[in-house]
């Protein structure tokens, strides 16, 4: 398959994830309402897809999201199935990214230490 096509595939599947979570289908209790997919990989035969899963809570919120939804990954790749429609679903795995909040923490200490530097000049 293209690369065109490849990164319709994630794209579907980030959505489609999103919205499972955002709508309520996954009804495990662990799961914050709130994760978002921030993204996928795909293996070069797509058989398997690893999701990275963000979410503006603590650590412990995220972890559990993380675990309800590599519990619920049988019956998300039964939908996803539905929805792509493609002859193979890949086998999902859920990560938990932390980009976002380690992003947040280096701007922060830049930008302390640029209010450092400015008093030191000042």
């Amino acid at each position: 398959m293209s690369e065109h096509q490849k990164e319709r595939i994630k794209a579907r599947l980030i959505e489609s994830v999103s919205m499972m979570i955002v709508g309520g289908e996954i009804k495990d209790p662990r799961l914050n309402t709130l994760c978002s997919i921030t993204d996928a990989d795909l293996s070069p035969d797509y058989a398997y897809a690893t999701l990275y899963v963000s979410s503006p809570f603590s650590d412990g919120s995220l972890d559990k999201s993380v675990k309800a939804l590599n519990s619920a990954s049988s019956f998300i790749q039964s939908r996803i199935g539905k929805i792509l429609k493609t002859r193979n679903t890949p086998v999902l795995t859920f990560k938990k990214d932390v980009s976002f909040r380690e992003g947040e923490r280096l701007s922060s200490l830049i930008s302390s230490l640029v209010k450092d530097d400015d008093v030191r000049e000042s």
